[in-house]
C-alpha cells in the first residue's frame, strides 16, 4: 500500500501533504528533521491519511491534494478537526 498524508507542524499548525509507503516510519523521519522542508517546523502530527495500490495513484492524489481544489476538499473533509483547532486557539489566547 502507498499512502496519502497530512501532516500538522505543532510549532505553527502550518500543513505538509506527501505520500509514503511506509507511513509509520515517514513520521518518524519529520520529527527527526530528516527532510530538509518540513525540519524547521518540527514537531509534527499526522492528522489524515487515505491508501491507495498503485504508486501512481498515491503520486497523482499527492499532486491534487496540493492543488487550491484539493485544498478545498481537504478543508472540507477534516472540517471539525479545524475548527476545534481554531477555539483551542482563541481559547487559549483569551485565557
Amino acid at each position: 500500500m502507498f499512502y496519502n498524508y497530512v501532516l500538522q507542524s505543532k510549532k505553527n499548525g502550518s500543513l505538509y501533504i506527501g505520500f509514503t509507503k511506509d507511513l509509520r516510519k515517514r513520521l518518524v523521519e519529520h520529527n527527526e528533521g530528516l527532510n530538509f522542508s518540513t525540519k524547521r517546523y518540527r514537531p509534527w502530527q499526522l492528522i489524515y491519511f487515505e491508501a491507495c495500490v498503485e504508486q501512481s495513484d498515491a503520486v497523482r492524489r499527492e499532486g491534487y491534494l496540493k492543488t487550491t481544489q484539493g485544498g478545498r476538499l481537504l478543508k472540507r473533509r477534516l472540517k471539525d478537526y479545524i475548527y476545534k483547532q481554531k477555539n483551542l486557539i482563541q481559547n487559549s489566547s483569551t485565557g
